[in-house]
């Protein structure tokens, strides 16, 4: 079983900075592609940016150039740091896990609770 707790989120002004942080704990490894994905109530969650299990990160085109991802493994701690944020990055960024090795869609087995993000 593995647990994902996200921290970092908070309220910023436009052209911002934040730096999300997961922590992982329990079974997990390596072998685990990672991601961030964030959603709008009423809207679908998307995914924002992953990491594969060789270190291959992957945007979605809305955040390439201002977000960045990355991973700490002796730690086993993902973060996301978010650069010129936007109104429009508001939303709830979820990390999430699964053991692939890349994660693409939002089928993955392992979810955090949560943290918010506000940009005004």
């Amino acid at each position: 079983h593995v647990q994902l707790v996200e921290s970092g989120g908070g309220s910023v002004q436009a052209g911002g900075s934040l730096r999300l942080s997961c922590a992982a704990s329990g079974q997990i490894s390596s072998d685990y592609c990672m991601g961030w994905y964030r959603q709008v109530p009423g809207k679908a969650r998307e995914g924002v940016a992953s990491i594969s299990t060789d270190g291959v990160p992957t945007y979605a085109d809305s955040v390439k150039g201002r977000f960045a991802i990355s991973k700490d493994n002796a730690k086993n701690t993902l973060y996301l740091q978010m650069n010129s944020l936007k109104p429009e990055d508001t939303a709830k960024y979820y990390c999430a896990a699964d053991f692939l090795q890349y994660c693409s869609g939002s089928h993955l087995g392992y979810w955090g609770q949560g943290t918010q993000v506000t940009v005004s």
